[in-house]
């Protein structure tokens, strides 16, 4: 599914096109999604786009109140692209394919959300503060933000004996350290996915917290990973995943030490680690 760093870059690669546009209107082709879709057409006509932010693996598009409405007032639509829901710009009149489930109409391009499996959601939030509504509201730090650091990580994790790759995947601890950025961090920092997370000394977390940015990082500069169905809003398909030094890769030699990579199953989902280079 579309971890931080593809919705980061689908964030950005919707920037210099739509802030600043008036809707011209929404179209939608399906009742819901992972929740009941709102009447868009009736909340955005209208409206003027004015930024689009990030908070974890939600996008929020800001929207002025209508112009000449002294009831109305601005906005935000929430987005979360679920396991397969992405967002490309197409031109308009661009007739829609099976899973184009939402269209929202700008001066001479159309927003398209596409979302075969229907696990994305889209919410409105009226009034000037989103981080209210409640999923956004229980979400935790930002691990590319000033408050994730070493230190912060080893408080955090204190007395958890929860294993560190399911803690690191905790949203409410921090947002948006997805399965493959987990383990690809936890390979960089040499820390086991099993390690009890209360038992990391200061040292082990300052070397985690560095390589969960730089992997986050890294990843973005890459357009994202692309495994299932995630593309840019231009359609192109993200890199990080053909860099990967242990994700995906069981029984391959370690890109390190040649230790064959292992696979084992942790909270439901695929963890994927070298024995030797993070066995210590």
């Amino acid at each position: 599914m579309p971890e931080l760093p593809e919705v980061e870059v689908s964030r950005r690669g919707l920037l210099p096109h739509l802030p600043g546009r008036p809707c011209l209107g929404a179209v939608t082709r399906a009742p819901r999604l992972r929740l009941p879709l709102p009447d868009l057409n009736a909340l955005l006509e209208g409206r003027l786009l004015t930024a689009i932010h990030r908070r974890g693996k939600y996008l929020l598009f800001e929207w002025t109140a209508r112009p000449g409405d002294p009831q109305d007032e601005p906005g935000w639509l929430i987005v979360h692209l679920g396991m397969s829901g992405s967002l490309r710009l197409v031109a308009d009149g661009a007739p829609p394919a099976a899973h184009d489930h939402v269209d929202i109409r700008f001066p001479g391009a159309v927003l398209r959300y596409r979302d075969p499996r229907r696990f994305g959601l889209m919410v409105w939030h009226g009034g000037p503060h989103p981080e209210q509504d409640p999923r956004l509201a229980v979400l935790g730090v930002e691990p590319l933000g000033e408050t994730f650091t070493g230190p912060w990580l080893h408080r955090a994790l204190g007395g958890k004996s929860v294993a560190i790759k399911q803690a690191l995947m905790d949203s409410h601890l921090v947002v948006g350290v997805g399965n493959i950025y987990a383990a690809e961090a936890l390979f960089r920092a040499r820390i086991a996915p099993t390690a009890p997370a209360g038992s990391l000394s200061a040292a082990r977390c300052a070397r985690l917290a560095a390589a969960v940015r730089e992997v986050l990082a890294e990843s973005i500069a890459l357009g994202g990973s692309s495994v299932r169905d995630y593309v840019h809003s231009d359609g192109g398909m993200g890199g990080y995943q053909l860099s990967c030094a242990v994700y995906g890769r069981t029984g391959e030699p370690c890109r390190v030490c040649a230790t064959p990579i292992r696979q084992i199953r942790q909270g439901g989902r695929s963890t994927f680690y070298c024995p030797h280079c993070q066995g210590r």
